[in-house]
């Protein structure tokens, strides 16, 4: 199963999730796997993000580069996750779409942005048990 995270630069929040998500399916030994996207990605993922993950979840950022969020590679997903792209993100057919309420780290001193990883490795926490337990399931 994949996710796809996608927010509008695709440089902080979702990188932040699929980062996170991915160390869950891979420390639980899952198949899903997530990436992220945006809607107006960046040249780079914000800095100060990829200074977070790799201090607080040995998780470096700092080589990958934000990608354009494309009815292809939403196709290609089960869930896609939005935080703050809403509209913009291209409509597939029969994909479950959530949004998170997430505020951007774009700009945040280094502690706000830490706070906002906490809210998103919540988040993707709650979300990785349901979707284990849908894969469980078969």
């Amino acid at each position: 199963m994949h996710v796809i995270f996608a927010c509008i630069h695709n440089a902080g929040r979702s990188q932040i999730a699929s980062a996170l998500f991915n160390k869950l399916a891979t420390e639980g030994g899952s198949n899903m796997r997530a990436l992220s996207a945006g809607t107006d990605p960046a040249q780079t993922v914000h800095e100060i993000v990829a200074e977070v993950m790799s201090e607080e979840e040995n998780i470096d950022l700092s080589a990958v580069k934000p990608q354009l969020l494309t009815s292809e590679l939403a196709s290609r997903a089960k869930v896609l996750v939005t935080m703050g792209c809403g509209e913009k993100c291209p409509f597939v057919p029969g994909l479950e779409i959530i949004e998170w309420q997430i505020p951007d780290p774009k700009g945040q001193a280094k502690a706000r942005v830490k706070e906002i990883k906490k809210i998103i490795e919540k988040q993707v926490s709650d979300l990785y048990s349901r979707l284990k337990q849908l894969e469980a399931r078969g």
